[in-house]
């Protein structure tokens, strides 16, 4: 007995590594040397190309296609339908396998559905890009993306909270966890200088 589960519909070319808890549904399909980690879920018709990288608890709804190049840390969340690229000139007379370009999603980041992530980029831990959004470059950690072309237009807390401006302390608190941020460039960090904050957990 497989410590996942797969869908009998599912195609999982060998040898690929799933790890344990995973499950995956109708119609997918796992190319070979691809890997994936534990408690993950992919939704209907997800294609996990050869080589792509999933980190454990990545959550991928429905029709998503991982391409080579693509490496998804921990906690990811893939909306419906949102699309990775792995060639930024594509010809279909041209063979540009060599010219395949990485796309790195760092930990707890959330991208929404029908998204577009062009190749190269580096989305950074727990940001979030809006549904529809189109992301030709690298996104800063915790940053909040909307648009077409995609924008910057604010900040993102860990639990899923936009946060407020800053207070004269140069500090944002998430209304939901309590937690609080401040700016570092390029992106965002959590406070961890007083100790209310370091016993805080979520």
């Amino acid at each position: 007995m497989t410590p996942y589960f797969a869908h009998e519909s599912a195609y999982l070319d060998q040898p690929c590594t799933i790890g344990e808890g995973t499950k995956i549904w109708h119609f997918c399909h796992i190319m070979p040397h691809a890997r994936i980690g534990t408690h993950c879920t992919l939704g209907q018709n997800v294609m996990v190309a050869s080589h792509v990288r999933i980190g454990n608890n990545v959550k991928i709804q429905n029709n998503v296609s991982l391409y080579t190049g693509v490496e998804l840390e921990d906690d990811v969340f893939c909306g419906p339908s949102c699309v990775f690229t792995n060639v930024v000139n594509p010809r279909s007379q041209i063979n540009r396998q060599s010219e395949y370009q990485p796309t790195l999603v760092r930990r707890g980041a959330t991208i929404g559905a029908n998204a577009t992530i062009v190749c190269g980029a580096t989305i950074g831990r727990y940001a979030f890009i809006g549904a529809g959004a189109v992301i030709r470059g690298n996104v800063p950690d915790y940053a909040l993306i909307v648009g077409v072309p995609g924008k910057q237009r604010g900040w993102m807390s860990r639990h899923g909270q936009r946060l407020p401006l800053p207070g004269e302390n140069g500090i944002m608190t998430c209304q939901i966890s309590g937690w609080r941020y401040r700016e570092e460039q390029p992106g965002l960090v959590r406070c961890l200088d007083w100790p209310e904050d370091q016993a805080l957990t979520g």
